[in-house]
This record gives structure tokens, sequence and C-alpha cells, in this order.
């Protein structure tokens, strides 16, 4: 927080009210946000309500990056776009509605499909990033991009009725990288998609708002975080699990 950015206007003052209140983020916190650059890959079932949640907080600039347009089946989970998106590219309808949201914030959308010969340009410069993504090649070249440029990434998952959420930070002391979790992607074909084993909407919902809960707090610098911790959440027993998970082990200390 130690660079200037300009005062906030009556109307973000107003806006951020609730922000400013708590002693947490207060005038700093929300100066912090206002300067954070803030990059989300996949602008589908998690993405959609981090994106909501972030443009909503006073993040200053958002980077979405999704290379998908919106289909019916969508709907059922990613509650950022209407039965009249449907068919159009997922970034452009993003960014139509954080700036509804929130004029404040700067929205660059990116419809393109990031692999390991383009991600770490679209990396550089950024606060932090979430990985909102639903492919394990993308999960591994953003997870690599961001540990090279030591941006911390807060990467999620959901599927049927489960979760996982955690932030990597793997350049500090005793933090694990995502390699160190997931060694090796599971073979094609073995991990179902939600387009063939389901899932319940508001599962990607929390874990979407989980992400963006986790990027304020990292930017404002406040409550303990999800380094070297990985939280399972199973919303049949709505039970949350954490772990604390170590170097090159990919399991629980």
């Amino acid at each position: 927080m130690t660079a200037l950015s300009p005062p906030l206007s009556p109307d973000e003052t107003e806006r951020y009210a609730r922000h400013l209140v708590l002693p947490e983020i207060g005038g700093p916190g929300q100066q912090a946000l206002k300067r954070a650059r803030v990059l989300v890959v996949g602008a589908g079932g998690l993405g959609a309500p981090a994106i909501q949640y972030l443009a909503a907080a006073g993040i200053g600039h958002l980077t979405v990056v999704d290379d998908d347009a919106v289909s019916l089946s969508n709907l059922q989970r990613q509650v950022l776009y209407g039965t009249e998106d449907v068919g159009a590219p997922k970034v452009e309808r993003a960014f139509d509605a954080a700036m509804r949201l929130n004029p404040y914030v700067e929205v660059d959308p990116i419809c393109r499909r990031l692999d390991a010969t383009n991600i770490a340009q679209v990396v550089e410069g950024h606060t932090i990033a979430l990985d909102a993504t639903d492919n394990f090649d993308t999960r591994y070249a953003l997870a690599d991009a961001c540990e090279a440029a030591q941006i911390p990434l807060i990467t999620a998952a959901a599927n049927r009725f489960d979760g996982t959420i955690t932030t990597l930070k793997p350049w500090q002391d005793g933090a694990p990288s995502y390699r160190d979790l997931f060694p090796t992607a599971p073979p094609a074909g073995t991990v179902p998609s939600c387009a063939e084993a389901g899932i319940l909407g508001a599962v990607t919902g929390l874990l979407g708002t989980l992400q963006a809960l986790e990027t304020v707090k990292e930017i404002c610098g406040f409550g303990e975080g999800l380094t070297g911790r990985l939280l399972m959440v199973d919303a049949l027993s709505l039970r949350f699990t954490t772990i604390a998970t170590g170097i090159n082990t990919g399991a629980p200390k």
C-alpha cells in the first residue's frame, strides 16, 4: 500500500462505504484495491461470480480471459449472463456486466485461449491472478507463469457437489507450487467434465465467491490466507475441511 493513487471521489466514497468502515480495509485498503490489477482466467462457473464481486469491491483493473461463447447450458450456474447473451463471447458480456456494476473499474476482455506460448505476456504486470479454468493444460501453464513472475495465484476447482481452493506463492519459504500439489495431470478421460458428471450451480458460485474473498484479503493484507493450505468443500454435508500442504509431497503435512 505504498504507491499513491488519486483520492476516492464522493461517489466512490459512498459506493464503498461498507468497506471504508471496516478497520481491516478502510481508506488505505480501498486505495489498494483501486490500484490492483487482477487477472481472471476463465469467465465460466467460477469466474462469473468472482468477476462480479471483484468489480463490486472496486478492483481498479480486471483482465478477463476466455475464448468461449455463452451457451444455454451455462445459465444454470454462470449468473453473470442472461438468456439474451447466448452465442455472444463470454468476455464481451463479462465486460458489459462489470461496467454496469461499477463504472470505476477498467476491464480488459481477452477472447483467447491461453497456453504456454502466450500466457507469460498476459500474466505480466498483474497484482494477483485467479485460476477459474476448466482444463488442466491451462491450469499448469497459468501456475507456471505466475510462479515465474512471482504473482500470487488463487486456484479453485468444482465438480458435482465438491470443490477446492488454495492460494499459491511457491517462491515463499515452505509454500507449495501447483505441481507440488498435482505433479501430473490425470490421464485424459479419467476426470469427467461438468457436462458428463453434472454440477450443482451454487457450488461454483460458492467457490468463485471464495476466490474473490481471498483476492481482497491478499490485496488488503488482512486475515489468514490459504497459502500452504487447501480448503475442500463438500456441499452435500456442507462441510469445510482445511489441510496443510507440503512442498514436493502433494499430500497433507
